[in-house]
Order: C-alpha cells, then structure tokens, then sequence
C-alpha cells in the first residue's frame, strides 16, 4: 500500500470514528501473502472473494480474556470420532460414497459483525461437513422459491417431479414444505437404502425399529433417505446438478472458494437428456456429501446471518429465510433443515432467535443475528453441545 493510500485509507477511518486498529487493517487478509483488505468506506463489511479482515477483538469491545478463554474451551474438546474415519461402517452402516483418508483435528472460526476476531486450528482442511449439506440443500430450495421454480411450498412436489417417485397413494401427497421439515414419510427406497431405516448392516447404529408409516406431514423423522429423495427431486426441478446451483446461485456471489465439492455416491447418478448425472446426498452417513473448509462454512453462515442479503443482493427471499427459521408443528423445534432454538433447548444458553446447521462429527456453524455473530466448530467432541462454544463467545462480546 502506498503512502497515499495509507493516509486515506487514515482519513476515512477517523471520519467514520471507526475502531478497528489501523494494525489490524493493514495486516488484514485471510491467507499470509495476500494483498490487505481494506474496510468499506460505510455500509456493513462482507468479506471479498479471497480475502477476509481479521480485527483486533478488542478494538470491537470485545474482552479478549474471555475469547481466548472461549478458543480454548473449543480447542480442549476435540471429537472422539476416528482420523480416518475407520469407524463410518460402525456409526451409519454399509457406504455408498467415497471418504477422505483422514479428517483435520478441530478448528474453528467467530465471526462477529462480519469480520474474523479468532480463528483455531487448520480452518482451510477439506473435510466432510455431513448433515450441514441438508441446510446447504433447503438453500438450493431457496433459490427455487426465489426463481419461481417453487410457487407455493406446500404443492405437492409430484405434481412437478414425475420421474414415479411420488406416483404411490402415499407419497403423492408429500410437499415440499414436507420434505424441508423432515416431515414427508416419503416411502421408497434410493440408491440402495430404504427411508425405513431397518437393519444392522445398512444403517448400522442409526438403525430404527420397525414403525407404522404415518400421514405426511403428521410426524418428524430425521432421515437421510428422504432428504435423498429431496436433493433427487431439486435436481429433475432445475433441470441441472444440484452443486451447480449452489455454486452458482449461491457460493459465487458469496465470495466462496472452489476448494468445495459436493460428492456423489458411485450409484446416485440418473440419465439428463441422454447423459449421467450425479444427485447429492444431504448428509455423509454414507459417505460423500460436502466436503468443504471452514471459510467456506463461515461465508455460508455469514449469508444466513444476514437474512439471505449479500453486499446488497438480496439472494435469498426474505419470506424463505423467516419460514425456514420459524419451528414445524412437529419437529423438535427444527426449521428447513436448520435446528433452531425458539423453546432454548437445542442451543441452550443462546438467544431463542440463534439457529444452527448440525453435522455429525461434529461440524456446525452457529449463527446469531441477535449478536451478529456465526460460529464455526468442526470435529467437537458429540457430548459438547456446540452452544457451549458459543456461549463462551457471547459473553466476551460488548454488551
């Protein structure tokens, strides 16, 4: 930076009264070697593609005990789940989908008003995010709401999707405001694994005890057979791969990197005029699913945080964005595929208005738009509620 952009870059800052530390500016990137960030002239930050500011915490009035004191609470509390990820079979049953060799140990961003204040760990280590890629997927449903591709939420989806999987009695009465509740009891098998959840040897530890198959939109499961189905039904929607979509509808205009990628099982592939086609999955229970780092995770919150705005796009819709974080009738206080925290009992210790997207392992982002704050915590140990984190963060912030 040259002298003379230094002294405006001075001057604005002192017109702004702004209080981050000049330091903090000037040193600002989110990989050593890159070009520094410069904070905007007014308006909210969002980060750029490539670059993202760091600020001294406390130039934010944030006690910086308290923070370190928090990074370490999350450093100590690494997940028991194993490095190469030998026990999948064990945890979820027979795989479809390939796995890394190895997963990072735990790491973390906070995000607060934007901009990085701690950050711990290797934050730029592709892994697996499981379940996060069904909040991931009622965002591509967004972008189908935003497009007019969903007109109303509550048509049954087989009057568009008519490829016979909601051709039965049963599943034609199954919307999509069913399937983003985890409310549709679709019926039926996909890509080997029947959304009964029966047997040892496929679902392994999540398997379920035969049941009555009950009305949709009457009763809650959490079921990644019939988010398959879901992820299944917005791929014959759009007419196109679902990670196309979100990459260019949604990671593009964020500023994302294209480190991510969104993989298949080898048997989840359909014929699109005349050529094979991958349909994702909504979570790694069986392998694949979204493999990304947490930067990428962070600039996902940061969006959600944001009400579905982006440096003045409104990519989202405002309408989505406040039915997806408002409770089912009877989930256990759960959104479109987010968890959220009306009733204070999933996120214990938050604001009732903070809600989360949950991947095993455990691998979550945390988002507060009370406190202008998302969270990333990845390969937490399970018996650590990830508010604890987040809790820890919220009492450093000013009050």
């Amino acid at each position: 930076m040259t002298l003379a952009s230094r002294r405006i870059v001075l001057s604005n800052l002192a017109a702004l009264g702004a209080a981050v530390s000049i330091g903090a500016l000037l040193g600002a990137c989110a990989t050593p070697g890159q070009a520094p960030l410069q904070l905007p002239v007014q308006g909210v930050y969002y980060p750029p593609a490539g670059d993202w500011a760091r600020v001294d915490p406390a130039r934010l009035g944030i006690d910086p005990v308290r923070l370190r004191e928090a990074v370490a609470f999350a450093q100590a509390h690494e997940t028991e789940r194993e490095k190469d990820f030998s026990d999948q079979r064990k945890t979820f049953g027979e795989p479809l989908g390939s796995l890394p060799s190895k997963r990072a140990a735990t790491n973390g961003l906070v995000i607060y008003k934007g901009y990085v204040v701690a950050e711990f760990g290797d934050t730029h280590f592709v892994d697996p995010t499981y379940s996060v890629a069904k909040s991931m997927l009622s965002t591509v449903a967004a972008i189908a709401v935003r497009d007019g591709k969903i007109a109303d939420l509550d048509q049954p989806v087989g009057q568009a999707i008519k490829d016979g999987g909601y051709a039965s009695p049963h599943n034609a009465s199954i919307t999509w405001k069913h399937h983003l509740q985890q409310e549709s009891e679709w019926e039926g098998s996909l890509w080997g694994k029947n959304a009964d959840f029966v047997g040892h040897d496929a679902f392994g530890a999540g398997e379920r005890k035969p049941r009555a198959l009950l009305a949709p939109g009457t009763h809650f499961e959490y079921n990644d057979t019939r988010i398959n189905r879901l992820s299944l039904s917005l791929l014959r929607l759009f007419d196109k791969p679902v990670p196309d979509v979100f990459q260019d509808e949604v990671m593009d205009p964020i500023g994302a990197s294209h480190q991510w990628k969104w993989v298949p099982y080898t048997n989840s592939y359909v014929d699109l005029h005349g050529k094979p086609v991958a349909s994702v999955s909504g979570g790694t229970r069986w392998g694949g699913g979204m493999w990304i780092d947490s930067w990428d995770m962070a600039r996902f919150g940061l969006l959600w945080q944001r009400g579905g705005v982006w440096n003045g796009r409104q990519i989202l819709p405002v309408s989505y964005v406040k039915a997806a974080t408002t409770p089912s009738e009877h989930g256990p206080d759960y959104g479109y595929l987010f968890w959220l925290n009306t009733k204070g009992k999933n996120l214990p210790g938050l604001p009732s208005t903070a809600f989360a997207a949950l991947g095993a392992g455990d691998n979550d982002i945390v988002i507060s738009p009370e406190n202008e704050l998302v969270v990333v915590w990845r390969w937490h140990a399970h018996a650590v509620n990830t508010a604890e984190f987040s809790k820890r963060v919220i009492a450093a912030l000013p009050k």
